[in-house]
């Protein structure tokens, strides 16, 4: 049976379980975190809520969030996600965030996503915020105007990457290998190393001969592990036998000559 890819996840989450996915990868909501979500999947889920609901709170957290750690999200996950699955209002927010850190050419397929006028945030009200407050500098030259005084920004929102790579192994992952599904990979085996390469690059959104690499690797590694180990545990008995025979000739009153002592 061919392999299809995984690109998209099967279904969009529930608001409860979206606010725990997003305190799950580092955002400060005040609600229990999900256990290691994928963090592609989290983002693009909070930028619908962002834009297609007006919730201008998970807008500022997120954008926050994509500030400290865009160095660390999988890009082109993220731009499949966007392109697959993305409205206009949704590709314009993920075209500025990329404008925004156009440093990191990662992002540039992303930012081209979105190709029509600039959008006003929000729609009603923003040429007139904008006029007093001036534009937040973050959107500058970019898919969209946003008032200076609209989204806070505060480092508070949001764990550090040594908070967050604490919490979330694919993310301290990530931190040893890079952004890439390879890192994903890596710690799905590491967590269930008997799944096939088929289903690592399911749960991973990965190519499946990227998953197969790396589970060829990983037992590779895995193998070199086991056989060190029983090699360092013949080791260990080997010392402690001779140990023991050296202890036993030093003991006073032990015939070193062949001959008792009289």
């Amino acid at each position: 049976m061919a392999f299809n890819r995984a690109l998209v996840p099967r279904a969009a989450p529930e608001s409860d379980a979206l606010t725990s996915a997003m305190v799950g990868i580092g955002m400060g909501f005040a609600a229990p975190a999900a256990v290691e979500p994928n963090i592609e999947d989290t983002l693009f889920f909070a930028s619908v809520e962002a834009m297609e609901r007006d919730d201008l709170r998970v807008l500022a957290v997120l954008v926050t969030w994509f500030g400290v750690h865009a160095r660390w999200v999988n890009a082109d996950r993220l731009t499949r996600l966007v392109a697959a699955q993305g409205t206009a209002r949704v590709r314009a927010l993920w075209s500025a965030l990329a404008t925004w850190q156009a440093k990191d050419r990662r992002f540039a397929r992303l930012g081209a996503l979105y190709a029509g006028p600039r959008m006003d945030l929000p729609a009603v009200g923003a040429a007139f915020h904008i006029r007093k407050h001036g534009e937040d500098p973050r959107f500058l030259a970019s898919a969209l105007r946003v008032a200076a005084n609209l989204l806070r920004d505060r480092a508070a929102d949001v764990l550090s990457p040594r908070e967050l790579a604490l919490r979330h192994r694919a993310y301290r992952s990530r931190l040893q290998m890079g952004p890439t599904y390879r890192a994903d990979v890596w710690v799905a085996l590491e967590t269930t190393p008997h799944l096939s390469a088929a289903e690592l690059a399911r749960r991973t959104y990965a190519s499946f001969a990227t998953a197969w690499q790396a589970k060829q690797d990983f037992e590779i590694l895995d193998d070199s592990r086991k056989k060190k180990g029983r090699g360092s545990l013949r080791g260990n008995r080997r010392s402690g036998a001779a140990g023991a025979a050296a202890i036993a000739s030093a003991r006073p009153g032990t015939a070193r000559t062949g001959r008792s002592r009289t």
